[in-house]
């Protein structure tokens, strides 16, 4: 099982990345998203489907993280599941284009990196949920910053 856990805490396997492996991380799981919306449009109008994705995928992660946490150490930079979670966050009924991922990529990077206003307090929280969370909360920040973006142009 132990291999099941680290294949998914790893994002298949991104977080193995020498260089960067949260960048990687949340890159593949963009590609990913932008592949989903190739495949089926309905999700720049609805969403929803995505919602269900992300929390279905936020409580693997958890339990992934936890289960990993005695072998990989607290919060180790291989576990990516939650960076992926973060970027699906941050575009969250977004209309998904290129650009509009691009932003959405950098901007949840930015607050995932920099964790202003509150997301650095998440890591404090023990085990998984202390991973996730503070991803959780740098995708909405970014999120609510597309979305203003998008009403006022």
């Amino acid at each position: 099982m132990k291999i099941l856990y680290k294949t998914l805490a790893t994002f298949f396997g991104a977080g193995y990345s020498p260089l960067a492996p949260g960048t990687v991380g949340a890159l593949f799981a963009a590609i990913l998203i932008y592949i989903w919306q190739t495949l089926d449009p309905s999700l720049v109008v609805y969403g929803w489907p995505l919602v269900i994705v992300t929390i279905i995928t936020t409580l693997i992660g958890v339990y992934c993280t936890d289960q990993l946490e005695s072998e990989w150490g607290k919060d180790p930079s291989k576990v990516v599941i939650d960076e992926a979670i973060g970027i699906w966050i941050a575009i969250l009924f977004i209309p998904v284009n290129i650009y509009y991922l691009l932003a959405g990529f950098v901007l949840f990077r930015i607050f995932d990196i920099w964790k202003p206003l509150g997301i650095r307090k998440l890591e404090s929280i023990k085990g998984g949920w202390g991973v996730m969370l503070d991803d959780v909360l740098a995708g909405i920040y970014a999120n609510l910053v597309l979305q203003i973006y998008i009403v006022l142009q």
